[in-house]
């Protein structure tokens, strides 16, 4: 087992998205020349020139090694060998090729895996920070709690880490085989990702043994989303603002400490303690896509149940209108073994501002166009319409 946690880039056939993240690389700073960079490649007919930039890239920080694998593993598999690369060196960080890092990954990603070595409550470490909810597309944040990180029931495929004992417990449950399809603990759109995705895996394995991902307040790498195998177009969807500074001290915090705590529906975990509820009596259903219901219910939905308290959907993030008791009729706490009518109606105007700073009439009308000529487009092409 080695001292130094190594550096392993996923790629594929991407080269110019392998140049940006290793340039990234090589600015970043690092607390000495021991730091080993491994360049796992899958197979594929066309990526002969990226196997050669990998070839010619010079590392100084450390030893380099290619890996290029003799027939094509697909996203899942290749994930799956290098996560086993922690078993050999003791943890392992592991960055997909469309990636670009901060110059303080590597002691944010360290500093993160120390904190974390005795709690077997962690599964992983996260060098993204979301701040959208992928399952719908809101905007979301964690609730700031003077901390430097969160914990989040959802796997981060944009830059992580595992500790040997984070990933062999990952390893050991999924080596046993589970069919996702039924469980409704998972949500529905994670469920439905192509069978490719470890991350999937990952989530659900997180989910059923009650473990949650370790994630930073201030991002570590963004996302670039670059078109390949798996992403259509480029794009900016998930980008997110990443540490420039060389250093940084983190003042972590554990588990028992943190009220940034989310479930794997960007749910805030601690919710109920709000109203002296257990997680067994409320279901936290603020974005609107749980399908099992207790029997209180806190969402944004309009329902015909009765309203035990309500609140307005006014200051950002959401969770926060409940932690300071915002008065209003945007978000409700119902009891669902009781029917009532609700005689508010959802202001679909209101929640699209809050879900974005400002979009002007001017930007908003050339959105429209430009999407409207963008379908009209495809049709024309999907019946060879000249």
């Amino acid at each position: 087992m080695r001292n130094q946690t190594p550096i392993v880039v996923v790629a594929y056939n991407r080269k110019r998205s392998l140049s940006r993240l290793l340039s990234s690389l090589k600015r970043a700073n690092y607390p000495n020349s021991n730091i080993e960079l491994i360049i796992s490649i899958d197979f594929a007919d066309n990526n002969n020139h990226v196997l050669e930039m990998a070839n010619d890239f010079s590392w100084e920080h450390g030893k380099k090694t290619v890996v290029y694998h003799e027939e094509n593993l697909g996203l899942r598999k290749h994930i799956i060998k290098c996560g086993n690369l922690s078993q050999e060196y003791g943890s392992v960080i592991i960055l997909e090729d469309d990636l670009l890092v901060s110059p303080n990954f590597y002691n944010y990603t360290i500093s993160a895996l120390k904190f974390c070595e005795s709690d077997d409550k962690i599964g992983g470490i996260s060098l993204y920070n979301h701040q959208l909810n992928v399952h719908d597309g809101q905007n979301f944040s964690a609730l700031e709690d003077s901390f430097d990180n969160w914990y989040f029931q959802f796997a981060s495929s944009w830059g992580q880490a595992w500790s040997a004992n984070q990933w062999k417990g990952f390893k050991e449950w999924y080596d046993l085989g589970h069919n996702l399809d039924n469980n409704v603990e998972v949500p529905s759109y994670v469920r439905r990702w192509s069978e490719k995705s470890w991350l999937k895996y990952y989530i659900a394995y997180l989910v059923s043994t009650d473990k949650f991902f370790f994630y930073p307040k201030i991002s570590l790498s963004t996302n670039f989303s670059d078109a390949g195998t798996h992403v259509g177009n480029d794009s900016t969807k998930f980008q997110v603002p990443v540490l420039c500074s060389i250093k940084k001290d983190y003042n972590f915090s554990t588990l028992d400490e943190s009220i940034s705590v989310y479930d794997a529906f960007f749910e805030n975990a601690l919710l109920h303690q709000q109203f002296n509820l257990t997680k067994e009596d409320i279901t936290i259903d603020l974005y609107g896509n749980k399908k099992i219901h207790h029997k209180y219910l806190l969402t944004s939905k309009v329902l015909n149940h009765k309203i035990i308290e309500s609140f307005s959907k006014s200051i950002k993030p959401m969770d926060a209108n409940i932690f300071f008791k915002i008065p209003g009729n945007e978000l409700f706490l119902y009891d669902t073994e009781s029917d009532a009518k609700n005689i508010y109606k959802k202001d679909a105007t209101r929640a699209i501002i809050y879900n974005h700073k400002y979009i002007s009439p001017k930007n908003a009308l050339q959105v429209v166009w430009n999407y409207s000529r963008h379908l009209i487009r495809k049709v024309f092409s999907l019946f060879k319409i000249k």
